[in-house]
């Protein structure tokens, strides 16, 4: 597949320029947007597939189509699968928490909610990243990244369009469901984090994606039992492979390499620009038009996601320099 080859051979660049150090952080800001494109049409590609898959099948399908694609980059580019370097204990706990268990809340919270209103609660996804880290994992937050966090909190109303008519009119339990998904993605990020010590993203990718499989599949099998016959149908099968293959498989490696390059709230920071990103896609595809409170929410969001990495990039600097202090004391 011409696609798959050619961002696996994308990714496989980014990770040759970060090893010889050029770019790097510019190659994260490029993996940023290119996640926020892909990720900007799931929410619409889930609306399809919800009148024919119950949440949990869809899960499965995304993640099955994903671990296709993965395996096939990763045998075009020869990269080594390592299985047994895996923990796949600790695997099989973060693919559930930050894969299987979010999707399939997506997808259930989308048979009550708009996709844009789906999209827009789970660009909150870095604020409880940041919380979350503060309070669970001890992850250390400058004044810079919160204000940066909290201009871009600030652009999603904005972006919505949310009024006190619009808010009372959201269903409550689809609204908790998809900030049930986001706290699931913000546990997860810190813990694949952690977990990616040793591992390239093209392992954790493919170690994520087949736990999430088997684990959705099972619970799929259990509670929805669905036919597979509708995949059959061009449109549904086209909305599988773009959740799945685009969505899934290639958007992984993307997110992985910035979590591993950047940090768990960089990361994150895509779901501010997933939002941006769909009402893109509906400029240029539906020719949907673009209003005076898309520019002035793109400020506020690509503002906050600017200062957000500035200050992670500042807080490993004096890191960086702090750690390196008693070794060139100890020269003097």
């Amino acid at each position: 597949m011409p696609g798959q080859a050619v961002m696996g051979a994308l990714g496989d660049f980014i990770q040759r320029r970060e090893k010889e150090g050029i770019g790097v952080g510019r190659s994260l800001y490029l993996a940023l947007i290119l996640l926020s494109l892909i990720w900007g049409g799931s929410f619409f590609f889930v609306k399809i597939l919800l009148p024919d898959f119950g949440p949990w099948t869809i899960a499965f399908l995304r993640s099955a189509f994903g671990l296709a694609t993965i395996t096939v980059i990763m045998v075009m580019l020869h990269k080594s699968f390592g299985l047994r370097q895996i923990p796949w204990v600790l695997m099989v706990v973060m693919a559930l928490i930050n894969t299987a268990i979010p999707w399939a809340l997506i997808a259930f919270s989308e048979t009550r909610l708009t996709s844009s209103i789906a999209s827009v609660v789970n660009a909150t996804t870095p604020l409880w990243t940041l919380v979350v880290g503060v309070a669970i994992f001890g992850v250390a937050a400058t004044r810079t990244q919160w204000l940066g966090m909290g201009l871009a909190f600030l652009g999603l109303p904005i972006l919505a369009g949310f009024s006190p008519t619009s808010l009372a009119s959201v269903d409550l339990l689809g609204f908790a469901g998809m900030l049930g998904a986001t706290l699931c993605y913000a546990i997860g990020t810190h813990l694949s984090k952690r977990l990616s010590a040793g591992l390239t993203m093209y392992q954790i990718t493919f170690g994520t994606l087949i736990s999430a499989m088997l684990g959705s599949g099972l619970m799929a099998l259990l509670f929805e039992r669905n036919s597979l016959a509708p995949l059959e149908a061009p449109a549904t099968l086209g909305a599988v492979i773009g959740l799945g293959v685009f969505g899934s498989g290639i958007a992984y490696i993307l997110f992985y390499f910035m979590v591993q390059k950047g940090s768990a709230q960089f990361a994150t920071m895509v779901t501010y620009l997933v939002p941006v990103s769909a009402i893109f896609w509906g400029f240029t595809l539906l020719d949907e038009p673009v209003s005076w409170r898309l520019l002035v929410a793109l400020i506020f969001i690509l503002g906050g996601v600017y200062l957000a990495g500035r200050g992670g990039r500042q807080d490993r600097k004096q890191q960086v320099s702090v750690a390196e202090a008693p070794s060139k004391r100890s020269w003097s």
